[in-house]
């Protein structure tokens, strides 16, 4: 009898998960399950670039790897792009602000999924990812080279020389020096768009939930299921943070102060449209691939607004968990510290033009850590970069 019960336990154990995770499909409404759905599929298509004639071609690809750390792009020839987008530090540099030649106003946000991105930097000073690459190497805070000495650093190097003309058809030779400029920087596109994310507990959630699988579901945390909740329900954050990437892609006002220092203020997405509307190197520019398709169309009809003053780029959150600290200043050192943000807000910092999106939370100490749980699921499991370039591949000819 004992051992018939010992079975009996024992069939009641293995199958209890499964029970409960059928349960657990119960739990989400029609709403909810289609605000689930939402986030993914995931890892997305491979993104391509009708502005930028070598987007996701192999060839510019690794030549925009070799430039990504080539530090004689730099003024002083000791910088390269990984200066603050280091490999080892999710593409980041996990400072406050960044550091280049000085420190600069803003965070270096992370290059994970930059390529999915319309706008580019906290602004959206730049409306494609090759225009974004050129501003650091010719900013004096950060790289601080010339045009001329980027132009001229290509020529005289004879397989990077090489590298150019297979690519773009043209030996630097032949091109002017903002033309060298701006294919450095499709070059450098190109390899950044390469650099997608992989697939987190929530992925193996979302998926499991779309097909009905009870067992699939019942491996993703409780903490973190309760924290998806709060955060597509009572949190409104997916408002903002929605789609594959967990960003609108736009730009927002979160109460975050923006001051630069005392007397100075970061103008935002304000300042940020004026400068794409003075850039020769925007989506509309003779340097464009394509002036006249649908990716245009924002760039065409971006107004700087009253309102726009003070926002800043709605990030991505997936790998979230790795790349502290968060808000346009760096001014958040923990994920802790971006949900207690938001529980507690101090709704006199916000624009009161148009819709109230954001209110305090008012969360309990339970439901902050559920929310944290939840933002923790959507980083994946670290791999280190190899680069495909090693000092010993064979000379371009």
């Amino acid at each position: 009898m004992a051992r018939r019960w010992q079975i009996l336990l024992a069939v009641l154990g293995a199958c209890l998960p499964l029970l409960l995770a059928y349960a657990n499909t119960e739990e989400w409404s029609t709403a909810e399950r289609r605000a689930i759905l939402r986030f993914g599929p995931w890892p997305p298509a491979p993104s391509r670039d009708a502005s930028n004639r070598v987007s996701g071609r192999d060839d510019a690809i690794l030549l925009g790897e070799r430039l990504f750390f080539d530090r004689r792009l730099s003024g002083g020839r000791n910088m390269g792009c990984d200066w603050c987008h280091a490999p080892q530090r999710d593409w980041s540099d996990g400072f406050q602000r960044g550091v280049g030649r000085d420190v600069v106003d803003r965070n270096t946000p992370s290059l994970w999924n930059v390529g999915t991105r319309h706008w580019l930097g906290w602004d959206g000073a730049h409306d494609s990812l090759w225009s974004q690459s050129l501003r650091p190497m010719v900013d004096p805070r950060e790289m601080n080279a010339t045009t001329r000495q980027i132009a001229e650093r290509i020529r005289t190097d004879g397989d990077l020389s090489c590298r150019y003309e297979k690519v773009f058809g043209t030996a630097p030779a032949f091109m002017d020096d903002e033309q060298v400029l701006v294919a450095t920087g499709k070059a450098l596109a190109a390899f950044q768009e390469t650099l997608v994310s992989g697939r987190t507990p929530f992925d193996d959630f979302r998926d499991a939930l779309q097909r009905g699988d009870a067992a699939g579901q019942a491996a993703y945390p409780d903490a973190a299921r309760r924290g998806l909740k709060l955060f597509i329900g009572k949190g409104r954050c997916s408002v903002c943070h929605v789609g594959p990437t967990f960003s609108n892609g736009e730009f927002a006002d979160t109460g975050v102060p923006f001051f630069v220092v005392p007397g100075r203020v970061d103008p935002g997405r304000h300042g940020g449209i004026a400068a794409l509307r003075k850039s020769p190197f925007t989506r509309l520019g003779a340097h464009s691939d394509d002036t006249q398709g649908l990716d245009t169309l924002r760039t065409r009809h971006v107004e700087p607004q009253h309102r726009n003053f003070g926002e800043f780029a709605v990030p991505s959150l997936r790998n979230v968990a790795r790349t502290a600290p968060y808000m346009h200043a760096g001014s958040h050192a923990t994920l802790d510290d971006v949900v207690r943000h938001y529980s507690e807000l101090d709704e006199e910092r916000l624009h009161a033009d148009g819709e109230r999106i954001l209110r305090p939370l008012r969360l309990t100490a339970q439901e902050s850590n559920d929310l944290v749980a939840f933002l923790e699921s959507l980083s994946d499991t670290p791999k280190p970069f190899v680069r495909r370039t090693a000092d010993t591949d064979p000379p371009c000819r």
